[in-house]
């Protein structure tokens, strides 16, 4: 059984700081690809950020430069650091993990973490 555990989420204002994590456990997991989504009310979920296991690391448009994602490959662990004065309230939404794992490609989802960005 495959669990994503994300936290870091909240409330901050606009042109603050926050940083995501998401813990993956299971027996024999073996990551490829970890990624964060989100999605704002009313809009369909995005592709904010990902990262492979030899760390390629690709983003969406609206956040390169002003977020950066990072694994470590020892804890099954990603993060998401959303960089000082870089936060503006287009960023609210739920942020969801996604992995996808070797060998078959199986992708799981965590259940989400809000944040919110005030102006």
């Amino acid at each position: 059984q495959v669990q994503l555990v994300e936290s870091g989420g909240g409330l901050v204002q606009a042109g603050g700081s926050l940083r995501l994590s998401c813990a993956a456990s299971g027996s024999m997991l073996s990551i490829n690809v970890m990624g964060w989504y989100r999605q704002a009310p009313g809009k369909q979920r995005e592709l904010v950020a990902r990262i492979t296991d030899g760390g390629t690391t690709n983003y969406a448009d609206s956040v390169k430069g002003r977020f950066t994602i990072s694994r470590d490959n020892t804890k099954n662990t990603m993060y998401l650091r959303m960089n000082m004065n870089s936060l503006k309230p287009e960023d609210t939404a739920v942020y969801y993990c996604n992995i996808v794992t070797h060998p078959w490609g199986r992708d799981y989802w965590g259940q989400g973490t809000q944040v919110t960005v005030s102006s």
